[in-house]
């Protein structure tokens, strides 16, 4: 098989017979095993280090959408260095990721190692003192003035319960400073987890966050429902008026579904211009809210256009699937999609 290199570099645009099936085209199957390799490359990201994994995929998956045969030896070539670049990208937010975390465990076994020092130190001081009383009441026994005698017992007595009192309060102390030390990092732990748990630029839901909440509902063996929504047509708005109108647009219906959604149900942005619905119901009640869902966000959206305001006319397709006893998070997301995918090609046989 010829290599896509030596494609790109032959002169000659015709690697097979004209009669010979377009599909066995060495460029064809070679821009395919390409497209693959961005896309596997994307998932096994988001398994590494789902924290920044996410956006490498839709990277990816966005260079992967932009392949096709008959795209020039530039674009193919601007598109391998822009999926080395994402890479390399990738590579620096996960070292940094994990320098984090490593950071954070080492100053939690740090703060656990200066209070068993503490603890120590302190144990060491009551320890001599009590030591110290010992001797004291075994000097005592060996006097016979018993005025000396009872001063000597009032002494010890009350170094004795100066020593103990010390004690509990240094240990109220360590106990109350390790107590603010674990509270702080418990903060920390809790706004890593809000941030890993949502998709920066819409305030969605992240993909990770709902496959875990698809995940337990399976094994609990509760009764629920996906959908996934797909903006019908958002790659022609990112075409003609750019990614950061393209971005606004998202924002703005990641919105729409907050507020035409239930306080029950679970938005999440599943990639792209796919979002992902889990509703705690039967299918019968899914659809009604599926429906109900489609009329609230299709329509008129004003975004920042190159010139100014625009008014785009945006049009979703809905895939519903319910979970069925036996099935894996894969195959209800596949039927999900599916059913999207159906609805979409329904709507441009429609159109035409």
């Amino acid at each position: 098989m010829i290599s896509l290199k030596r494609y790109l570099d032959s002169n000659s645009p015709e690697l097979v017979p004209e009669n010979e099936n377009v599909q066995q085209d060495p460029f064809i199957v070679a821009l395919n095993a390409y497209g693959s390799v961005l896309l596997e490359m994307g998932n096994c990201s988001l398994d590494a280090c789902p924290g920044i994994g996410d956006g490498l995929k839709q990277n990816l998956g966005q260079l992967k959408a932009e392949l096709s045969p008959g795209m020039s030896r530039q674009r193919l070539v601007a598109n391998g260095e822009q999926a080395a670049e994402q890479l390399r990208g990738w590579g620096r937010g996960t070292a940094r990721h994990y320098q984090v975390k490593a950071r954070e465990v080492k100053e939690m076994l740090l703060i656990m190692a200066r209070t068993a020092e503490s603890v120590g130190a302190r144990d060491q001081r009551c320890a001599g003192q009590m030591s110290a009383v010992t001797e004291r009441f075994q000097a005592i026994a060996s006097l016979e003035d018993l005025t000396e005698i009872r001063a000597s017992i009032s002494k010890s007595a009350a170094e004795l319960k100066t020593s103990i009192d010390r004690m509990t309060e240094e240990g109220k102390q360590v106990l109350e400073q390790l107590k603010r030390q674990v509270e702080d990092y418990q903060v920390k732990l809790e706004e890593a987890e809000k941030i890993a748990s949502r998709d920066a630029l819409t305030g969605a839901s992240s993909r990770v966050f709902v496959e875990g909440q698809i995940e337990k509902r399976i094994e609990s063996g509760a009764i629920f429902c996906v959908a996934i929504v797909d903006i019908d047509g958002f790659k022609r708005v990112n075409d003609a008026y750019g990614h950061l109108t393209g971005d606004e647009l998202l924002q703005q219906f990641a919105g729409e579904l907050r507020s035409a959604c239930r306080s029950t149900d679970v938005i999440g942005r599943w990639g792209g211009d796919e979002f992902i619905l889990l509703f705690d119901a039967a299918l019968q009640e899914a659809e009604a809210q599926t429906e109900r869902l489609r009329k609230w966000v299709c329509g008129n959206y004003t975004v920042t256009g190159k010139h100014g305001a625009l008014k785009l006319l945006v049009n979703a397709s809905i895939g519903l699937a319910a979970h069925a006893a036996g099935d894996a998070m894969k195959d209800l997301l596949a039927r999900a999609d599916a059913a999207m995918y159906q609805q979409k090609s329904a709507a441009h046989r429609k159109i035409a």
